[in-house]
């Protein structure tokens, strides 16, 4: 190494140095916010966010506990903080509560993981940017970060991890992902179980309290009557069978929950495996893991692998295609790039292309292709499908070198933190 990389090295692996470079990410995210924040005008599904949390402080009807909800109910905490200081602020508010959140997850990368932590801390803040208003407009932006910091906490501090991961999934579903691979691969599952169970608990204490004991669990079933997604992975031949002609196929608009969805010829039958072969596949990813462990796999590096192993199965099997479902692969690759160094470059590099082909198509480029059914548009979002489809693989493959390699150490490549 020149004396001049060295030197670069160095000034990057400063902390004044990430963070400038985390000032500077979230500055911009303020700056692309400004003109909606002057006007007290809110971003994407915030505005969701900002109705159902006054509809409860000012007119007493809670979602979620006087009625079904698609978001589990720890959803509402975040959204009910970020009307701390009023209806206008909203959106001010609910940036603040992002930026802390990720300054979080960036300390806990940069100081638990070695010198690849800090690597992987730039790596995220980069696909953060790359997601753009994704990620500060959606309340994943606000899972993620838990994620990570309770995959990194596992080793040292069992119980914060643990109630961190409980937190996150009764907020968005798409931990339980993260979980099942943890209750697989972690030697102290016990752990997570109590704490899961605590943290569950005392959520439906306060539900039940509230009188809405009955509604806990309706985010399992709001979704079910859906249709295919038209970003959705296994939405692509009846997207294209919609731009060719080719037959019934059409894009419709679902304006109760803001989404366009694929209706007719492939449609319908697809949506309706959607679920029974979600189901099947986070199953087999599962068995996978149970038997990779039992041929003597490393728990560490299989802990991270099935993580992505599973959330990619959670997105690529999934009616819903919604955009910020990239940040989930995006906190597992993060932790995978703090763990294991360059075993993972490849989802790094994958990652960082999917960040972009979705930005690309959603927020830029979308209304083109549900209103023109723009084929260039259509080829990036096909892309970003099989991009999405190549990562499953890559994960999938990561679990069976492990096994093969079964009882063998950790990758040189790992950091000198403790396994889980």
């Amino acid at each position: 190494m020149s004396r001049n990389s060295a030197s670069l090295q160095r000034r990057v692996l400063r902390p004044a140095t990430l963070w400038t470079f985390f000032a500077v990410v979230h500055a911009g995210f303020l700056a692309a916010l400004s003109t909606r924040i002057l006007n007290g005008d809110v971003l994407s599904d915030v505005s969701f966010y900002r109705q159902w949390a006054f509809d409860g402080l000012r007119d007493g009807y809670w979602v979620g506990i006087d009625a079904g909800w698609v978001y589990p109910i720890g959803a509402l905490a975040p959204m009910v903080l970020a009307a701390v200081f009023g209806y206008s602020a909203y959106m001010f508010t609910w940036f603040l509560l992002f930026t802390a959140l990720n300054a979080a997850g960036v300390a806990v990368l940069s100081r638990r993981a070695g010198t690849r932590g800090i690597h992987a801390a730039y790596w995220w803040l980069a696909v953060t940017a790359l997601l753009g208003p994704v990620a500060v407009g959606r309340v994943d932006g606000l899972t993620a970060p838990l994620v990570i910091m309770g995959l990194l906490f596992l080793a040292t501090r069992p119980v914060l991890a643990s109630a961190l991961l409980s937190v996150a999934t009764w907020i968005k579903v798409w931990p339980a992902a993260v979980i099942l691979a943890v209750l697989v691969a972690w030697k102290k599952r016990l752990v997570l179980l109590s704490t899961g169970a605590a943290v569950s608990a005392v959520i439906a204490v306060v539900v039940a309290l509230s009188g809405g004991i009955r509604h806990l669990l309706s985010f399992f079933g709001e979704q079910g009557a859906r249709g295919m997604q038209m970003e959705a992975p296994f939405t692509t031949p009846g997207l294209w069978q919609a731009i060719t002609g080719t037959s019934d196929a059409y894009i419709f608009e679902d304006k109760v929950i803001n989404t366009r969805e694929v209706r007719g010829a492939l449609g319908e039958p697809v949506a309706a495996m959607m679920t029974p072969l979600l189901a099947l596949a986070a199953l087999a990813v599962a068995l996978l893991l149970i038997w990779a462990l039992r041929r003597g796999a490393d728990s560490r590096a299989l802990l991270i692998a099935g993580s992505l192993a599973l959330v990619s199965a959670f997105i690529v099997f999934n009616k819903v295609g919604s955009p910020q479902f990239m940040l989930w692969l995006g906190a597992v690759t993060a932790v995978g790039l703090a763990w294991e160094g360059r075993d993972w470059k490849v989802p790094g590099i994958l990652m960082a292309a999917i960040a972009a082909l979705t930005t690309l198509v959603y927020p830029m480029f979308y209304s083109a292709l549900y209103n023109d059914l723009n084929i260039a548009v259509a080829l990036l979002l096909t892309l970003r499908n099989i991009l999405l489809l190549v990562l499953f693989g890559w994960s999938l493959a990561r679990v069976i070198r492990l096994t093969r390699a079964g009882g063998g150490q950790v990758s040189a490549a790992a950091p000198p933190v403790q396994a889980p």
